[in-house]
């Protein structure tokens, strides 16, 4: 047993997504595209007597990170620390869960594959109702596109060859776990056709449109995600909606072209990583 182990998790920014749910948490799960990002969340595991998960130096109950520990028998303290906001459409949640299952799996030798914890981590968030392609979009990096649903042993991935300088704008939050326990089969069709662009021309221009298009049809859109994104396109630049939260992205220099005063990232190159 080690004394601990830390793992960096990228955020991920889903663009547009369809809920595929099953019985089985590890086969159910979304398609669609994001971006995950340079921005992300460290994690950090050591043995404990008590269960116990503390975010930017505050406790905190998040279901997933307690389903991972729980998962690979780790008595474990987890402190985290994010350069995102829980709750605004990044994969906090998601990125913790998969931290968790990194970092405790070499603080307790548990001995599992990467795909393994990717699966544990993935139906832990499932379970939870926190996110349904977060997980595995964090341990792809770059700018994945989820063609199948599930964990790493069912699901398909492919990706955007790309980069591109990220800048976005948190409104506040959504319940991601709300919207998923609703009704999403309108949701869900708008995502399939969002999907069925980016396959026909997999770019990040044609996954920004798809996703403009997607938030609008799902009519998620707020009035304010709706101004920011209308003043980005007004001097050129490409904007749309973080899924689940209330924040807006753009690529490159839109949102500072429009006036506003973003956090500026990228979008990260390879996926989760023990440090």
């Amino acid at each position: 047993m080690r004394e601990e182990a830390t793992a960096f998790v990228p955020g991920h920014v889903t663009g547009f997504f369809s809920a595929h749910p099953d019985e089985n948490p590890t086969k159910a799960g979304s398609r669609g595209a994001g971006l995950t990002l340079t921005d992300g969340v460290e994690v950090t595991v050591e043995p404990a007597s008590e269960r116990a998960v503390v975010l930017d130096g505050e406790p905190i109950e998040i279901d997933p990170v307690l389903d991972v520990l729980e998962a690979l028998e780790a008595p474990a303290r987890v402190e985290a620390v994010s350069e995102l906001p829980l709750g605004a459409g990044f994969g906090v949640s998601g990125a913790m869960a998969l931290g968790t299952a990194f970092a405790a799996n070499r603080v307790f030798e548990r001995r599992r594959s990467r795909n393994e914890l990717v699966a544990i981590a993935h139906a832990a968030e499932v379970r939870a109702g926190t996110g349904l392609g977060d997980v595995v979009a964090q341990a792809r990096g770059g700018i994945p596109i989820r063609l199948e649903p599930g964990g790493p042993a069912v699901n398909e991935l492919d990706a955007v060859p790309d980069r591109s300088r990220v800048e976005y704008v948190p409104f506040g939050e959504l319940s991601t776990a709300d919207v998923l326990a609703g009704e999403t089969a309108k949701l869900s069709r708008a995502g399939e056709a969002a999907l069925s662009r980016i396959v026909e021309e997999p770019t990040l221009e044609s996954l920004m449109e798809a996703s403009r298009r997607f938030a609008r049809d799902a009519e998620l859109l707020t009035p304010t995600l709706e101004a920011a994104i209308e003043d980005v396109a007004a001097v050129g630049g490409q904007a749309s909606m973080a899924m689940l939260g209330e924040t807006v992205f753009a690529l490159g220099t839109g949102l500072s072209d429009a006036g506003y005063e973003p956090a500026v990232c990228a979008t990260h190159p390879a996926g989760a990583v023990l440090k």
